[in-house]
């Protein structure tokens, strides 16, 4: 069996995506609550590297916008779309220089999925924070994953994705990152899957 090896990861080439984390999904897909915790420690830490954060909205009008517990501020543009891959038109101008995406959101075996599709077709590597993402059923985010995995994206942790992008504990960040993932993950079976 061939094997991939896993791209490194480097704060000056890489984009965080944030995928349609909505109020009225918050009440239909599975585990939200603890998947938005995990996001918004991801979403911290890009704050801290100067990471660009690229956030969409999946027909706000009827969504609803980004929950507020992910901590976005004002400055970060939410991009609504109606299509499932967050690569539209203004979306992919963010990419320019860009080598790898960090995608965190909604829902594995859509959103997530065609954007995974339409980053890869653009030579760009994912990597997909999966204790960051979900959807409506614990199947769907199974098979999801096992999709994503199959088309070439890095299936990955929030704490791991976090320590490939510090690279060194003598990173003059390294103390301020290490508080947002010193408390762990909610102990929940979202990781059973």
């Amino acid at each position: 069996m061939l094997t991939r090896l896993v791209p490194r990861l480097d704060v000056k080439k890489t984009a965080l995506f944030v995928c349609d984390m909505q109020e009225k999904f918050s009440k239909t897909n599975k585990f939200f609550t603890e998947v938005t915790q995990t996001a918004k420690r991801v979403i911290d830490t890009a704050n801290i590297l100067d990471i660009p954060i690229i956030v969409t909205e999946h027909y706000p009008k009827g969504l609803g916008p980004t929950v507020p517990e992910l901590g976005l501020g004002e400055k970060v543009t939410r991009h609504p779309k109606t299509q499932f891959s967050m690569c539209i038109p203004e979306v992919v101008q963010s990419l320019e220089g860009k080598e790898s995406v960090v995608l965190v959101g909604l829902e594995a075996h859509v959103c997530i999925l065609h954007t995974t599709y339409s980053l890869i077709e653009r030579g760009i590597d994912v990597n997909v924070v999966v204790d960051a993402v979900t959807a409506r059923t614990l199947v769907d985010r199974k098979y999801g994953f096992k999709q994503l995995e199959q088309v070439g994206a890095v299936l990955t942790t929030s704490e791991c994705v976090i320590l490939r992008l510090v690279k060194d504990a003598a990173h003059p960040n390294f103390k301020e990152i290490q508080k947002i993932i010193t408390p762990g993950i909610l102990d929940s079976s979202l990781m059973d899957m």
